[in-house]
């Protein structure tokens, strides 16, 4: 596949909000998911390390699920900053989504040891509230579908 993101909304999360095990730049034993653009879609290329792995050749359906989870919630802060005129660089804090919801749907064992491609269509459900629809590709063969809701993180989670 050989792709890569190189402008991630995780990159400028603030550093109080960059410690989630599945993106967060900042979390030392964490996956570092990154999500970005690539036309009208989002998408998150990883390769899970041998750890993950379910039965030998294969990686276990929660790394997959982790993948679709953070997936989601970086599109949709993605989508947000967008729809409020804003770009990743351009020295604005994006707003950060929580997960209300995650759906998974595995499709097809998912092999090790290549890069997986998480893509992403986003749906404005409520202006707090989005859907993110996200396919998971290893090798061009689509393995897991699922969907997140995300909605804006609460001011509780603040300190």
């Amino acid at each position: 596949m050989g792709e890569t993101i190189e402008n991630a909304i995780q990159d400028i999360y603030p550093d109080d909000f960059a410690w989630c095990y599945g993106c967060g730049r900042l979390n030392k034993d964490g996956h570092h998911l990154r999500t970005g653009w690539q036309g009208d879609q989002t998408v998150t290329i990883y390769t899970p390390e041998s750890k993950y792995m379910g039965i030998p050749g294969f990686i276990y359906g929660g790394m997959i699920a982790s993948l679709i989870d953070c997936h989601g919630t970086g599109s949709a802060s993605l989508a947000l900053h967008r729809k409020n005129g804003n770009e990743i660089g351009d020295g604005t804090e994006p707003p950060r989504f929580v997960t209300a919801s995650l759906n998974v749907e595995y499709l097809k064992p998912t092999p090790q040891d290549v890069p997986l491609k998480a893509v992403g269509t986003v749906e404005e459900i409520h202006p707090k509230r989005w859907k993110v629809h996200t396919e998971v590709f290893a090798n061009d063969v689509l393995c897991a579908r699922g969907e997140v809701v995300a909605v804006i993180m609460p001011a509780t989670f603040t300190k």
